[in-house]
């Protein structure tokens, strides 16, 4: 072993132990940084991902999140493992006042798999609404004035678990009251509009983490901007 070797071997311990007090006490920033720093170590960081994820497994936050999000993306089986084990239906807890089931939407979100997630949103915001909808595929604005709060925050809280916050209806919320309520900044701020042109479905949207934050779910393409209003003016993002 070299000397530049040794040198290294000898300063991990101290590497993971700076990185693990960084990511239990540190600003949410640092934690972010920490959780990097920690995959980029490999084998030797991934074990304090996991034993953090575990003591943080019933406070799951945007760092919590990342954690999770980090760890599958490793697609190590002892990882994978791990996630089975302790979080068989992910780290969102999938609450749902009508008893819709949320695990399909996990999956896909968790695997990334953002068009089939969109899709997907789309149809579980319709069986929300009822048999009627479910039927039309799409829904009056009236149908999401009477959305559970627990549902509506279970798909926003997936979005934002698997984006590292970046999609989301409260994210696409947030951006618009930040340019005043205005409709048209707020399609071109988060990609769906440039100019006079509106992006076109599927091709031109970016089904990836590349597009603009509040990009994804695509609710405009349900019924205009009545419903995407009601979705804003819903209790769940202020309870």
């Amino acid at each position: 072993m070299t000397n530049l070797e040794t040198s290294s071997a000898l300063d991990l311990p101290n590497s993971l132990a700076a990185l693990q007090l960084k990511l239990r006490s540190d600003s949410e920033k640092n934690q972010l940084n920490a959780i990097d720093a920690l995959n980029a170590l490999g084998e030797d960081g991934l074990p304090v991902l996991m034993e953090f994820l575990l003591e943080r497994r019933d406070t799951p936050g945007r760092t919590e999140a990342k954690v999770y999000q980090t760890l599958f993306n490793t697609q190590a089986t002892k990882v994978l493992d791990f996630l089975q084990q302790h979080f068989p239906t992910g780290i969102v807890p999938l609450k749902s006042e009508r008893n819709i089931d949320y695990t399909e939407l996990q999956k896909l979100l968790v695997e990334q798999k953002f068009q089939a997630a969109d899709k997907l949103t789309i149809e579980k915001l319709c069986e929300l609404a009822g048999e009627s909808a479910v039927l039309r595929k799409w829904l009056y604005f009236t149908e999401v004035e009477n959305f559970p709060i627990a549902d509506l925050q279970t798909i926003d809280a997936l979005w934002l678990a698997h984006s590292d916050y970046q999609y989301g209806f409260s994210v696409q919320r947030q951006i618009w009251l930040s340019v005043g309520k205005k409709w048209d900044k707020l399609w071109d701020k988060i990609g769906w509009k440039s100019g006079y042109n509106w992006t076109r479905y599927p091709d031109g949207f970016t089904w990836s983490l590349a597009a603009p934050k509040g990009h994804l779910p695509l609710s405009n393409q349900l019924r205009g901007v009545r419903v995407i209003a009601a979705l804003f003016a819903h209790p769940a993002w202020t309870k």
